[in-house]
């Protein structure tokens, strides 16, 4: 699962940084969103896939707070910039003869860095929040459950949910890796070498 979220989201970071046509503010949140659910996965899953392979729950008292520092800033960065898709949408739906005025480049930056700064800043009061809650009172089986949920299933169906059922990004895969589709499929084509 964690190897198919990373290729996943790789690839639609490839596609809308290799198809011009996919340069609008859509594709740039989009791209943004996968970079960021690589990160998210790749803060957690290696320590745990460790501990599995290793049948320990060891890790040192820095690791555990680099791990719980980036995965609160990914985890928030990640809903910041759905929230920023969903105004970029409205926008394009409710105003779509503005929307090349309203979501010029100039405003895309400053919506990730906005979105950025904001997590950092909340960042600190997410701590606060957890360490206020007593862990003996939560049950950890359902806690587990839960961050399996949110680190690994959800990254990993990103790339299916917003882009592989989209045509645009469909086809600049195809374009970047030599592939024709055909009604609906994907065929590979192999050069048959003399």
């Amino acid at each position: 699962m964690y190897l198919i979220s990373v290729f996943g989201n790789l690839l639609i970071i490839l596609a809308v940084s290799s198809a011009s046509h996919l340069h609008t503010p859509m594709y740039f949140f989009l791209s943004i969103l996968s970079f960021v659910d690589i990160c998210i996965t790749s803060t957690i899953i290696p320590k745990m896939l460790v501990n599995i392979q290793t049948q320990t729950k060891i890790i040192t008292y820095t690791g555990c707070i680099s791990q719980i520092y980036f995965s609160t800033l990914f985890a928030g960065w990640d809903n910041f910039l759905l929230a920023v898709m969903a105004y970029d949408r409205f926008v394009a739906i409710c105003h779509p003869l503005h929307y090349t005025v309203i979501m010029n480049p100039r405003l895309c930056g400053l919506l990730a860095l906005v979105s950025w700064i904001t997590i950092v800043s909340l960042f600190y009061c997410t701590v606060l929040e957890g360490y206020l809650i007593s862990s003996a009172t939560q049950n950890s089986h359902s806690s587990a459950t839960a961050s399996v949920m949110y680190t690994v299933v959800t990254p990993m169906l990103n790339p299916f949910i917003y882009s592989l059922r989209n045509k645009d990004i469909k086809g600049a895969l195809r374009r970047s890796f030599g592939m024709a589709g055909t009604k609906g499929t994907i065929v590979l084509l192999v050069k048959k070498c003399p």
